[in-house]
């Protein structure tokens, strides 16, 4: 009898007196129907197990065995999806994207360009581009606009013809709306240098030209 309900609960039995026996650490679903089909030929028959109780039994272990299939099949889906997203950001070395920052990097013969966000029409619409120390290099005249997404560039060039030097500078946009000055949402446009993914690839970064990082979800705009 003693081997009988080993064998039933997966129990190995080393044959020592006083021996600890191991169990499994987990119930599949092979133990669980050998669990029941015991408890079926060793219940009192004059109390045989209730019919609901019986199907309840067996919907708990679908159930838990439903939902364990499940979490392994989006943890798998969750790894697909994070290998995906690795490719598609490491293809993006070498190219622009437009981010949720305003920083530039600007290297003599290329332009600072991005975007002005417009949430409502602008008039006197003006992009002022800033050194390292906060110091005004330029401002760009933009006029009226309405509201929506518009591209701006500026080759570098200040009015005697000299170029600004190599560096890392700060766009910002302001425009009168209503009749009252506003600061607008203005983001720049900067190259990727090199990609960095956190472990187990939580996290991806960007990383672009000038120094700047940015989150790969903070991209608003691949150029």
């Amino acid at each position: 009898m003693a081997t009988d309900i080993a064998n039933i609960l997966g129990v190995e039995q080393s044959g020592g007196l006083g021996s600890v026996p191991k169990k499994k650490e987990e119930l599949g679903q092979e133990e669980f129907m050998r669990l029941l089909v015991a408890q079926l030929n060793n219940q009192d028959p004059t109390k045989p197990m209730d019919n609901a109780e019986f199907l309840t039994q067996i919907a708990q272990f679908s159930t838990v065995d439903g939902i364990q299939g499940m979490e392994t099949s989006l943890s798998d889906l969750g790894a697909s999806m994070m290998s995906t997203r690795a490719i598609q950001a490491s293809s993006l070395v070498g190219r622009d994207v437009i981010s949720a920052s305003n920083q530039a990097a600007y290297v003599p013969g290329n332009e600072i360009s991005g975007v002005v966000a417009m949430p409502v029409s602008a008039s006197a619409v003006q992009i002022q581009v800033s050194d390292s120390r906060g110091q005004l290099v330029k401002v760009l005249d933009i006029g009226s606009v309405g509201a929506g997404i518009h591209k701006f560039a500026w080759d570098g060039l200040l009015d005697d013809g000299s170029s600004i030097p190599q560096g890392s500078y700060q766009v910002t946009a302001s425009g009168l709306i209503d009749g009252s000055a506003e600061a607008l949402p203005a983001f720049a446009s900067a190259r990727v240098a090199s990609v960095s993914i956190g472990a187990a690839g939580a996290e991806i970064s960007l990383n672009l030209d000038g120094g700047d990082s940015v989150s790969y979800a903070d991209v608003l705009q691949y150029l």
